[in-house]
């Protein structure tokens, strides 16, 4: 692992002012974009959906890293695809059909991530490793920003990390560590084999953009 993938989230960005923000956070070194999709049922909270995801699309040069928190993502997967998400994560606890889903993602030209509540068990997705692209462990319970990051999380990165060199799939498959990323946690979850860490409020909340970055990345 040589470099570590950042991907603010516009949560935390003014919500007036989006485009603007995720340009100026591409100036200061974003990797990706990361947009959170809730849905007032699976999570207790509304946010985003397809039409600002179209429009950031044709303003973003990086990634949009699309988390869906929503309830029945496999009757919505291929509208979030067409809408420009590059990679797009779906709670393994809102569907039936992971595998499947999995599939339909990477056949429709994104890249699939699984997401997973701090309550859920790592080894729940074992069994699609070989079928994704990224695994995005919560290290906060989903639905609201600026949340403390839970220090179990640690060991279910560990043992993701750990699994995937087991099946020789660290190359491939990207660990996502999504809530409380800050100067104070992201040495631990770089240590413990995060890839792509997603700070929302530490990025879009500090002064300088460019800085809270670098110090994200220099952890590495």
């Amino acid at each position: 692992m040589n470099s570590i993938i950042v991907s603010p989230s516009i949560l935390a960005a003014d919500p007036l002012c989006l485009g603007a923000e995720i340009t100026k956070a591409e100036e200061a070194g974003a990797d990706w974009h990361h947009i959170d999709v809730m849905d007032g049922h699976f999570v207790p909270n509304l946010t985003y959906g397809i039409p600002l995801i179209k429009s950031l699309k044709k303003m973003a040069t990086r990634p949009l890293d699309v988390h869906i928190m929503i309830s029945n993502p496999d009757a919505y997967v291929d509208e979030y695809v067409a809408a420009g998400a590059s990679i797009l994560s779906f709670h393994i606890e809102a569907t039936h059909h992971a595998h499947r889903l999995a599939q339909r993602i990477r056949h429709l030209g994104a890249k699939a991530g699984v997401a997973l509540n701090p309550a859920t068990p790592v080894e729940s997705v074992f069994p699609i490793l070989d079928e994704i692209d990224v695994v995005m462990i919560m290290s906060v319970n989903p639905g609201f920003g600026g949340q403390s990051f839970i220090p179990s999380s640690l060991a279910k990165i560990r043992k993701l990390r750990a699994e995937l060199k087991k099946l020789h799939l660290d190359e491939r498959v990207l660990v996502e560590v999504d809530g409380g990323i800050n100067h104070q946690t992201a040495g631990s979850v770089i240590q413990a084999g995060a890839q792509v860490l997603v700070a929302g409020s530490y990025v879009y909340g500090s002064a300088n953009y460019e800085n809270a970055i670098k110090h994200l990345k220099s952890y590495i």
